[in-house]
């Protein structure tokens, strides 16, 4: 499994990445995190508001910090 946390390093976007790994170790889950920095992957995604999370290609959340509980669901 591969999750993207899109975001340019803003106080959100590391908020995102520290959640998802939260709820990963929780769930006993292991799985490749990635940061996207880059404009252009962002916005290929469609995304135009930060953080965001991408899940196996697919966006799961953008433009809010996700709980802990919403990234088990998408894991899961």
């Amino acid at each position: 499994m591969k999750i993207e946390i899109l975001g340019t390093g803003c106080a959100k976007c590391n908020k995102t990445k520290k959640i998802v790994e939260k709820a990963l170790l929780e769930i006993g889950v292991d799985a490749e995190i990635v940061k996207v920095e880059d404009f252009d992957r962002i916005i290929s995604y469609g995304v135009m508001i930060t953080p965001a999370v991408v899940i196996d290609g697919e966006v799961k959340i953008a433009g809010r910090v996700p709980g802990v509980d919403d990234v088990k669901k998408w894991i899961t």
